[in-house]
């Protein structure tokens, strides 16, 4: 790929700038799992425009309708991701993202940030739970409820 066709990254301090909000905060973001950014070789971190999107939308939701870090956490951990990943029965028992229902699913794991950022950054999952409206149809295909309009 060349320089050209790779996408562009951050690193913490732009994407705070770019966002309008600290370094400190964004660490948090990816302390309670919002968001897991790349890793560069050296490992620091490495924002691409689809996290900067991440982050916008959940700023968004949390301002416009008083949605707490706790509450948006819970709605991730409703993501049935062993439906999506279409995980057997047998090892559902022993998920720990299937018996919690207090964090989405990237977050319980107990994965190191190394193994996240490769992993999870790339799950269908937690790609497709970036947008609000995206995440409501996420959960309602997921789990055969129906959106309320």
């Amino acid at each position: 790929m060349s320089p050209a066709e790779r996408p562009r990254v951050y690193s913490i301090s732009e994407a705070a700038d770019i966002l309008c909000i600290s370094v400190p905060t964004l660490r948090m973001y990816e302390r309670e799992g919002l968001v897991i950014p790349s890793r560069r070789a050296s490992g620091h971190r490495a924002y691409t425009e689809n996290d900067l999107e991440r982050i916008r939308c959940y700023r968004q939701t949390m301002s416009r309708d008083k949605v707490t870090i706790a509450h948006l956490k819970r709605l991730l951990s409703l993501i049935p991701c062993w439906t999506i990943n279409e995980c057997p029965e047998s090892s559902r028992a022993t998920c720990n993202a299937y018996s919690s229902r207090e964090a989405p699913c990237w977050t319980v794991t107990g994965k190191t940030w190394q193994t996240m950022c490769g992993m999870c950054h790339d799950c269908e999952v937690y790609r497709r739970s970036q947008n609000a409206g995206d995440l409501v149809r996420l959960i309602a295909e997921h789990t055969g409820t129906q959106e309320q309009g």
